[in-house]
Parts: C-alpha cells; structure tokens; sequence
C-alpha cells in the first residue's frame, strides 16, 4: 500500500505543488517559528510530510490542512502514530475556507497562487496566528518587505498588521519539481490590530486601494485630499502612493475617516 502511494505522490500543477527537499532550507523555517512544546501550528499544504516531520520533532501539536485526497491518505498511513496520539490532526480541506479558533502559529509551504488570499485571510481573521512562517516566491517576499523603498497593496496589508522581514532565500533547486522561481522564506511576526484602535480598518484598505488607484498620479489626485491634511501628516505634495510610509498612511486615514 505505502509504495504505491508514493508511486502515485506525483505534484500537482493545479494545485501548485513543489515538494521541498532542502534540510537547511526546512531547518530555517522550523527555526523561524520560535517553537515550543505548548504551540500549535497550522500548516497549510504539507505535501509529502517533510516539514510536518521537522514541525512533530519539536514536540508541538500540528493541524494541516491539505485538499489533495491523495496526500491525505498518504499522510495518514506516514504518521499513523502521530495521528492516534492526536499530536497530528490532518485536514482535508480548501485553507481559504478553514478556520481555526485558538491560539496558533501558521508555518507552512504554501501554493505560491493563492500566497495573496492566505496573508490577507489570516492576518485579517478574528482569531489572527501569533506569526507567520511562509515559504513564499522571492519577488513576492521582497515586494512585502518593500526592500526598493516603495511601498504597494500588498506590502501595507501586511505591515498595517505586522512586521515583515526575509529570513533567507531559497533557490529553485531546493525543489521538486523545479519550480521556475527562487523562493524566500518570509517571517510575519508581532501580529495584531493594534494600528486600528484609532482608525477603521475597512476606511483604511478603502483609501489604500483609492491612493494606489492609478500609481504615475500624484497621490492627491487619486484620494482628493487637502492640503492641510497633507501637512498634518507630513507628506510632500507631489507624493504618489508608493512615497509614504505605513504611519503616514494611518495618518491619512484617522484624519480623513
């Protein structure tokens, strides 16, 4: 039975399927996560298992999430053990429509095409993870920690929450099948709403996404703001969107709201 499983373990192209196979590279992740025995970690997509094994070592409890029925049972059979102590509780689901209720972690390899929704799901849910340990597409990895200096959507979405950084690259190799990308792994931590105490959080991804609306525009043309608004949260007039800073943003939309 097992080795017709891994006969048949081959990826998935629709499901954006690429296997890690780099120890240094899942030794990184495993590190990142910060883990301790009482943590629970949600993983999303665990594929053949490779990280779930680092995760299980380190004597947390695991949740993955995987919609490939195929893994699932494959998943079973290789942690059978795990799964009757309940250390593992496998899921077969879609993570877009999963949710989780308590105090977690999310550290995971996730499918590169749906790395948008998963930060936006989680980072905006009720019950938001204390940090986020994703292996990522390096571009997308860089344009969230705007190493240019420029600021986007998708940068500001997770800043506003919380702080991003790059733990370390990952190439292509380390990868079966070879994807056509380098891979980063990307670090969320200090997780909260803290930046919406004062101001409304739908206000501000209203106005973020207003100001990015149309990007070679000054960024006064797009929202229709003062002046004076302008001068409150020092911001040059001739500012476009991907100029300002998180603070200047939150400057914006607390005096605008």
């Amino acid at each position: 039975m097992k080795t017709h499983l891994r006969a048949t373990m081959r990826a998935k192209k629709s499901l954006g399927q690429h296997f890690l196979t780099s120890v240094s590279a899942l030794q990184a992740i495993v590190e990142a996560g910060e883990l301790t025995e009482s943590d629970t970690i949600l993983e999303i997509g665990p594929g053949k298992g490779v990280l779930t094994t680092e995760l299980l070592i380190h004597g947390v409890k695991v949740i993955a999430v995987e919609k490939d029925r195929k893994l699932v049972v494959f998943l079973k059979k290789k942690f059978e053990k795990e799964v009757i102590k309940k250390q593992l509780t496998l899921v077969e689901e879609d993570i877009l429509r999963f949710t989780i209720n308590k105090k977690y972690k999310i550290v995971a390899n996730i499918p590169y095409y749906i790395t948008g929704a998963i930060i936006e799901k989680f980072l905006s849910a009720e019950h938001q993870p204390e940090r986020m340990i994703l292996l990522v597409q390096k571009e997308v990895a860089e344009r969230i920690a705007a190493r240019d200096s420029k600021e986007s959507i998708l940068s500001l979405s997770v800043k506003v929450y919380g702080i991003p950084r790059i733990v370390r690259t990952v190439p292509r190799g380390s990868f079966t099948p070879i994807p056509h990308v380098d891979s980063a792994i990307l670090a969320i931590t200090n997780i909260s709403r803290d930046n919406f105490i004062e101001v409304d959080e739908a206000w501000f991804f209203s106005l973020v996404k207003k100001g990015f609306s149309s990007k070679r525009k000054f960024l006064r043309t797009n929202i229709g703001a003062s002046e004076e608004i302008f001068m409150k949260c020092t911001i040059p007039l001739k500012a476009r969107a991907e100029d300002l800073t998180l603070n200047q943003w939150l400057c914006l939309a607390r005096i605008s709201q």
